[in-house]
């Protein structure tokens, strides 16, 4: 399944995991009614992961958050590794599917559109994203969504996973890069131009570093330069690298009609 993933869960267990995603684990307890839920450990743990990163999430620290000890946590997850699959799934379900009434093309760009602005939300979700599946409902309806925006345009089954997976890793990619970009400001305490104003001086003054010596990167550097007022400009990448894929997939199934 492209893009339904999670890492350091190779040292979870994989059948809680599934049984936690789906409800299905809960057997009738005796005693008191428990004081938590698993979704207000989760919610809690997104919370600290949107506030910090990933790393904040640990067994301890939701602990903390919601007042109990990290004993009692365990009653609700058994580990680290569930409760990031249980994160993962939760932030899935915030990704609507896309409108029925839409094309395939409007359809996949709907599908990254939101998939960028989850990751602008939910940061840790690029920390945790690997090739190991989480399988719980909502990652299953968010790959679900994503082939049915390619159904029927001419792509076997294996095509269409491979077109989702462009278009999800060209989100994720240029997500990161666009994460990076803004943490890099925030840590530096300087924007792109203003690093620029103080890089090129002493770029300048140094014979080996002239533009004569490499035209190409000068003249292109120059110009996506003063397009994007920084050094790259991921979300401009994004939209360029969307329609590009969109593109080729559709060139794709044009051929195949002929």
């Amino acid at each position: 399944m492209s893009g339904v993933s999670t890492e350091e869960n190779d040292s979870g267990d994989p059948r809680r995991a599934i049984e936690l995603l789906w409800g299905v684990s809960a057997p009738p307890r005796r005693g008191p009614k428990p004081k938590l839920t698993t979704a207000d450990v989760v919610r809690t743990a997104i919370a600290l992961a949107d506030a910090d990163t990933i790393d904040a999430v640990t067994i301890r620290r939701v602990a903390e958050q919601l007042g109990v000890s990290p004993m009692s946590l365990y009653t609700y997850v058994p580990g680290r590794a569930e409760l990031l699959d249980l994160m993962i799934d939760h932030a899935h379900g915030e990704l609507p599917a896309p409108d029925p009434g839409l094309g395939w093309r409007a359809a996949l760009t709907a599908i990254a559109d939101a998939q960028w602005a989850l990751f602008h939300r939910h940061p840790w979700l690029l920390q945790v994203t690997t090739s190991r599946s989480a399988l719980g409902p909502h990652s299953f309806a968010k790959y679900e969504h994503e082939l049915r925006a390619v159904e029927g345009i001419g792509l076997d089954d294996v095509e269409m996973d491979a077109a989702v997976a462009l278009v999800t890793g060209l989100v994720r990619t240029t997500a990161r890069s666009s994460l990076d970009a803004a943490r890099l400001v925030r840590t530096s305490g300087l924007t792109d131009a203003q690093w620029w104003e103080r890089a090129a001086p002493v770029l300048a003054g140094i014979p080996a570093a002239d533009a004569s010596h490499y035209p190409l990167a000068s003249r292109v550097g120059q110009a996506a330069g003063e397009a994007h007022n920084a050094a790259e400009d991921p979300a401009y990448t994004f939209r360029f690298g969307l329609a590009r894929v969109l593109d080729g997939i559709e060139t794709l199934v044009s051929e195949r009609q002929r």
